[in-house]
């Protein structure tokens, strides 16, 4: 029999169980609601009243945040999970789907891809020039004022443009011109999550608090700029890709990050403005697609003919890391170029090493400084991160610390030293980023150095009574080899919604990029950082991703009449994989060859893209085709294609023959009874690709790292007779069993002597 106390404790418990379930079951989130429009009933004859009247239905009190009517047909709201599940019941609801918040993927780019070689530069610059070309780019905002605005040059706003210039804190009408021809801002599914936006430290107008927008967007198409640097580094012109492309900046990251029902709202403003291309630097939880609102946006964007370019992720360099999947968006990852802003390292032992350094102030003496490892001067259990408050003052004070990367920001490590005393830093990489050097605008004397190096000085530490170090600064270096390189932070296959789907489609110069910054925060982002500065150096996918954004920008104004798909196709089957000597491209996470799943088709080559000679083109149809292969019910895919779509029950669909410009085959591992099976496993590929060049014949060939993989190409000649000409071959794809975690890869070319037009094949047993 249990005691009273237990008895009264027990009932008082269940009470609260109660109570808190009650309570989340009634707190408010904040849901996108997909509507059949085409469904509405006749009682209505306006969409928004019928949509207000479901709503009304569930919640009286209830409000719309957004309402979409162009990437999708719906609205957003705030509901108990009971109310969302009550709605999702009725008639004419699609899908009712609880918002994502999504996460930012945080010069001498042109130069590094042969935009000004005399023939592609001024090919380009005759494109661009009549070019009404808009780029809308969906980030934290934008810096009116940088000097990467400038319309000096540029003839009237296109006529197409719908926007407009929203009016908010610190931005007026003015702030735009014919080069920053429209800027908006959407903050109601965030206000919606954390309450009013804090107008005391963040502008709820489209203007640019954080820089990332800012950084992103002039990346893309930034006018030219001569005398660009950040602190006298990586000094020259500064330009976007597409330097005369307008720009559209739409915000939807705030302090708190990015929300799916603000960042519709941008996409389905965005359409409606007439951008040409969309640039999104984010990235949310990996969902099938008629689950993630990007991809969702993105399918309706890309059937209205604009090219959507998404960041990979910087997840790497783990597989599978990847988001932005879809097929219709074109995923970019990040790889290095070949300049580098050195910091030099000697110890007390006589060795030397290369770090990388953005450091600008006072140096430090040219003698030796005592030197300690943050792990043995903290009693905290990562102490080596130099997290806030973890060093021992007593033995930081006057010394440089080794601090190690991860946790917490690059650059506060190095105020949380200042903090302790020391003063200056060397910031080691573990195994998580291997190699890697990403260089920071620092606070204090710092190098970062990759994981090899810090191992060796570390080392050294725990060996020496009175370790002791110099580090020096090098300024600006160019002509680093090899390059590029494929950064250790940028996402990696497969792909984890469908693995037959090669992403990401392909690298872009991500790491240590100039581009126009905020003047509300320092270059470092932190709030003790009150340095003002017009440019900045960061790194990330998020300075890949505008990179293609703008080179699909220059082949839409050279080829106006591409759809989006062939423009990827161009850019896809044109980029290389390998340096003039042959090698592989390297991935600076193992120091070893990259593989398609790092690089995809390898690294973008717009001089190249202008003229593919073939490409491999796709429609709304054959994006239709690939959902009813996945199997998606007739209402998954009206969710993302807005009409009533019946796969063919007698037709069989298979996502192998979506016309994609590269092969990922995955295969499975036999096991049990046929475990030591020898018979091999067949798959066949379908591809159609058509000319957009002279006429020509193109012969395949075909290179692959496995033997026992055998690759047929049928026929194994092409020949075009015109422009337009369509042209189908099929690829018989002959595998024997191997252990599960095996990959191989091949590449499959087809030429005229003139052109390339390459695809790589990725196959994976699983």
């Amino acid at each position: 029999m249990a005691r009273p106390g237990v008895m009264v404790l027990s009932t008082l418990v269940l009470v609260l169980f109660h109570v808190f379930v009650h309570a989340g079951q009634n707190q408010k989130k904040t849901y996108i609601i997909h509507m059949d429009k085409s469904n509405m009933p006749a009682d209505f004859d306006d969409h928004t009243l019928w949509y207000d009247s479901s709503l009304k239905s569930v919640s009286k009190g209830a409000n719309m945040l957004y309402t979409y009517n162009n990437v999708i047909h719906g609205y957003s709201t705030q509901l108990t999970a009971d109310e969302a599940k009550s709605l999702e019941q009725q008639p004419g609801i699609l899908s009712v789907h609880e918002e994502m918040r999504y996460e930012l993927h945080t010069t001498r780019s042109p130069t590094f891809l042969g935009l000004e070689g005399r023939e592609s530069k001024s090919f380009f610059l005759q494109a661009e020039t009549r070019s009404e070309v808009i780029i809308g780019v969906l980030d934290t905002g934008v810096w009116p004022e940088s000097k990467s605005f400038d319309d000096t040059g540029l003839g009237p706003v296109p006529t197409s443009w719908k926007g407009e210039c929203q009016i908010g804190k610190n931005f007026k009408a003015s702030s735009c011109n014919r080069k920053l021809i429209g800027a908006r801002f959407f903050s109601q599914g965030y206000e919606a999550a954390f309450g009013a936006i804090d107008e005391t430290t963040e502008s709820k107008s489209p203007r640019d608090d954080d820089g990332h927008g800012t950084h992103t967007a002039t990346t893309a198409a930034g006018s030219v700029v001569t005398g660009a640097s950040l602190f006298g580094y990586a000094a020259g012109t500064a330009r976007g890709m597409a330097s005369h492309a307008r720009v559209a900046a739409y915000k939807v990251c705030w302090s708190g990050g990015c929300f799916s029902s603000d960042i519709l709202a941008g996409m389905d403003q965005a359409v409606i403005d007439g951008v040409n291309v969309l640039s999104l630097s984010l990235g949310g939880t990996i969902s099938d697609y008629y689950r993630d609102i990007v991809a969702i946006g993105a399918f309706s964007a890309a059937s209205q003919g604009i090219f959507v370019s998404c960041s990979a992720g910087n997840g790497g360099p783990g597989s599978g890391s990847l988001s932005n999947v879809a097929p219709w968006i074109t995923t970019v990852g990040a790889g290095t170029m070949d300049r580098e802003f050195p910091a030099y390292i000697s110890i007390g032992n006589g060795e030397k090493y290369n770090g990388v350094s953005l450091y600008s102030g006072k140096v430090l003496p040219s003698s030796v400084m005592p030197l300690v490892y943050a792990a043995n001067a903290s009693q905290a259990s990562n102490g080596n991160l130099c997290t806030s408050g973890s060093l021992i003052p007593e033995k930081v004070a006057g010394k440089i610390v080794v601090c190690d990367r991860g946790m917490n920001a690059r650059a506060q490590k190095g105020l949380v030293v200042k903090d302790a005393g020391g003063i200056g830093m060397i910031l080691a990489n573990t195994d998580s980023y291997g190699d890697e050097l990403v260089a920071d605008a620092h606070l204090i004397p710092t190098a970062a150095v990759g994981q090899t190096a810090g191992d060796l000085i570390k080392r050294y530490i725990a060996s020496d009574r009175n370790p002791t170090t110099t580090i020096a600064f090098g300024g600006t270096k160019l002509g680093v080899q090899p390059s590029p390189v494929v950064a250790a932070f940028s996402s990696r296959g497969p792909n984890p919604i469908t693995p037959e789907i090669l992403k990401p489609d392909l690298i872009a110069p991500g790491v240590n990029i100039l581009a126009g910054w905020t003047g509300k925060v320092g270059p470092t982002g932190l709030p003790e950082d009150t340095r003002n500065v017009g440019f900045n150096i960061i790194s990330g996918t998020s300075m890949s991703c505008p990179h293609v954004s703008g080179l699909a920008a220059l082949l839409k104004a050279a080829r106006p009449e591409w759809s989006p798909a062939a423009i990827r196709s161009a850019l896809m089957t044109t980029g290389y994989s390998t340096y003039k000597n042959g090698k592989m491209i390297e991935d600076v996470a193992t120091g070893m060859s990259s593989t398609p799943f790092d690089h995809g088709a390898g690294h973008v080559n717009p001089t190249a893209a202008l003229n593919p000679g073939l490409v491999y083109d796709l429609t709304v149809d054959d994006y239709i085709n690939f959902l009813c292969a996945l199997d998606y019910s007739p209402r998954m895919i009206k969710v993302i294609a807005k009409r009533d779509i019946s796969c063919e029950n007698n037709k069989e669909y298979r996502v192998a023959d979506l016309n994609y410009p590269s092969f990922a085959i995955p295969l499975e591992t036999a096991w049990g009874e046929h475990a030591n099976s020898s018979a091999p496993t067949v798959t066949r590929y379908t591809r159609t690709l058509t000319n957009v060049g002279n006429p020509a014949t193109y012969k395949a060939s075909v290179s692959s790292e496995m033997q026992e993989v055998k690759i047929l190409v049928e026929p194994q000649t092409l020949t075009f007779s015109r422009m337009n000409e369509k042209k189908t071959y099929t690829v018989t794809f002959t595998a024997s069993s191997k252990p599960s975690g095996t990959t191989s890869f091949a590449r499959l070319e087809w030429s005229d002597g003139q052109h390339v037009v390459a695809s790589p094949i990725a196959f994976s047993w699983t």
